[in-house]
């Protein structure tokens, strides 16, 4: 189960997200769901299509268990399967 204390080490695709903080001031508020993550980019379904965004370069919000949680994005730029500690 994702908690506020775990969710770096969990999968992220099918998650609500956030962009809250950016190096690019444009992508600020670009929210959606999540439909693909590889080691450096989030793609994400948003109200204005498709866009992939790289991870290292911008803070995500997600709201697990009622509570919004802000992670940088240099604490996820990983394979899923790395972070989450499986052996290829």
């Amino acid at each position: 189960m994702i908690t506020a204390d775990n969710i770096t080490s969990h999968e992220f695709i099918g998650l609500n997200t956030e962009i809250v903080k950016s190096t690019n001031p444009q992508v600020i508020g670009l929210n959606g769901r999540i439909i693909n993550e590889t080691k450096s980019m989030f793609t994400i379904n948003t109200e204005d299509g498709v866009k992939s965004i790289a991870k290292s370069t911008n803070s995500w919000k997600f709201s697990i268990e009622n509570k919004n949680v802000v992670v940088e994005g240099t604490k996820i730029t990983k394979r899923s399967f790395d972070r989450l500690g499986v052996k290829a």
